[in-house]
């Protein structure tokens, strides 16, 4: 008779992803992944095959789960302008949230791995491509709306809404002080 797994592998890659996101990859050992998953060595190799493969599948998982957050609220309801200013207050929200400045998972990836691993990489531009396709979408129903100004360059606008979510994101992880994180949101809803 088969043995069966004594583990969820879903509820495992959360596990996962929470152990990588806090460390990082290189910084996570094997030994911390099987005490946060519960289970051996051998199990957590036959599951996921390797640490990067882990690894790999908690980084989609952290897509998923944290990234979609931040889509639907730009595609939610409402004016665009009020849209783009409840993104951004969701991740100082989640950056001031985050008590061990943990940043954002992808954007960690992007500057631990992503240089040399193009798996990592091509995940990395996935995420930020989706990202600044949904703040364009919003900047450009925004003008077309007469909620933002049309002589801007959507294009251009939107690049600079990733480049500030990914920049409260890294600011937050050495200096979490609300009111500098908040005018930074201020500043980017500013230029629109």
């Amino acid at each position: 008779m088969a043995r069966t797994k004594e583990f969820d592998p879903d509820a495992a890659v959360d596990k996962a992803m929470e152990v990588f996101w806090a460390n990082g990859y290189a910084a996570t050992t094997p030994q911390q992944l099987v005490e946060a998953l519960g289970i051996g060595r051998g199990s957590l190799y036959n599951a996921f095959t390797s640490k990067r493969a882990l690894y790999e599948r908690a980084l989609r998982r952290y897509y998923e789960r944290e990234t979609t957050r931040l889509l639907q609220v730009l595609d939610g309801p409402g004016p665009a302008r009020e849209r783009l200013r409840a993104a951004l207050e969701l991740l100082v929200a989640a950056a001031l949230d985050d008590r061990e400045r943990r940043g954002c998972m992808v954007t960690n990836a992007a500057v631990e791995l992503a240089d040399r691993d193009e798996v990592i990489a091509h995940l990395v531009r996935r995420t930020f491509e989706r990202q600044e396709a949904a703040f364009r979408s919003t900047i450009e129903e925004g003008q077309r709306d007469g909620d933002i100004s049309a002589d801007r360059d959507p294009a251009a606008l939107a690049a600079f809404f990733l480049t500030t979510i990914n920049g409260i994101q890294v600011l937050a992880k050495a200096d979490p002080d609300p009111r500098r994180l908040s005018r930074l949101a201020e500043t980017a809803l500013s230029v629109l």
